[in-house]
């Protein structure tokens, strides 16, 4: 029976191929000061296969005819989900009490009643439920089409988004009475009502891959929080690019609030609501002299 120590460690030249290997795959950039992240999370993987060492792994990821499903495996490990339902209320009000009024004053407009929001890097589905508990709160939309996209590439917590189930530390920032309206507890787990299932799907989806994302079709509003965090700038610049595509004019992008488009793009005008700043796609967007930097 072959031994195998619990700390194999990661030389230099394996970090770089594995660091490498990652970002090619979805642009998640580690930096020189993440190789004991990568050795601590990645060693899992090479018990998991019996293998001696990283190098041995990345021919594994590269060659092994089920290296898709490792790499699954290497996307759950890498990424951290921490979420919770009704996260960063200020974004949210400005969301309620700005954002949805226009829209529907423009849809009214244009005769149509039909609502497309996209909760990119989704996680654990908190964000998308939560964006539809507030839909279901504003009467006017009773009457309308309305659908919520979530999306994440790990496939973990993926399952999680489309089981629904929660236990407390996803109610933080939850009001009891919305709690209690959305949710029904069993077992000291709260389960999402069908109700709010009913407007929201979820799906598999890498950022960097533009085909699959063209087949989203156009947007009215995109949450992508606390996720381009995760990106070196080419990559950010990559994922702001697929988001101002899938946005209709006029339409909404909200990020996290640590997060900018500053010296990302120039496509997008900054607007300031009461509560908090978000991003839009201009009505006309002129090419020439604009655009990504």
């Amino acid at each position: 029976m072959l031994f195998l120590s619990p700390d194999i460690k990661m030389n230099p030249d394996e970090f770089r191929l594995l660091r490498d290997f990652v970002y090619q795959h979805c642009g998640l950039n580690f930096t020189e000061d993440s190789k004991y992240l990568l050795e601590k999370r990645l060693g899992k993987r090479l018990q998991t296969h019996n293998l001696k060492t990283f190098k041995d792994y990345y021919y594994f990821l590269r060659y092994n005819p089920n290296k898709d499903q490792e790499l699954t495996e290497v996307i759950d490990q890498l990424t951290t989900n921490e979420t919770y339902f009704f996260r960063e209320d200020f974004q949210l009000k400005t969301f309620v009490e700005d954002i949805l009024p226009e829209v529907r004053k423009r849809k009214e407009i244009e005769g149509k009643k039909t609502l497309r929001i996209w909760s990119a890097g989704c996680s654990s589905g908190e964000e998308p439920y939560t964006i539809a508990m507030l839909l279901l709160s504003q009467p006017w939309l009773q009457s309308w089409k309305v659908e919520v996209v979530g999306t994440d590439i790990s496939q973990r917590v993926l399952h999680m988004a489309r089981e629904g189930v929660y236990g407390e530390a996803s109610f933080r920032s939850t009001d009891p009475q919305q709690k209690a309206r959305f949710f029904t507890e069993h077992e000291g787990k709260w389960r999402v009502k069908d109700e709010v299932r009913s407007l929201v799907s979820i799906s598999h989806l890498n950022l960097f891959d533009s085909s699959r994302i063209a087949l989203l079709g156009k947007m009215d509003l995109i949450f992508c929080r606390n996720v381009i965090i995760y990106f070196d700038q080419a990559g950010k610049k990559s994922v702001i690019e697929n988001f101002f595509q899938r946005l209709v004019p006029d339409g909404f992008l909200l990020l996290g609030h640590s997060e900018s488009l500053i010296n990302l793009s120039t496509s997008f005008q900054l607007r300031h609501f009461q509560h908090d700043m978000v991003y839009q796609k201009p009505l006309t967007f002129i090419q020439s002299g604009r655009g990504l930097l």
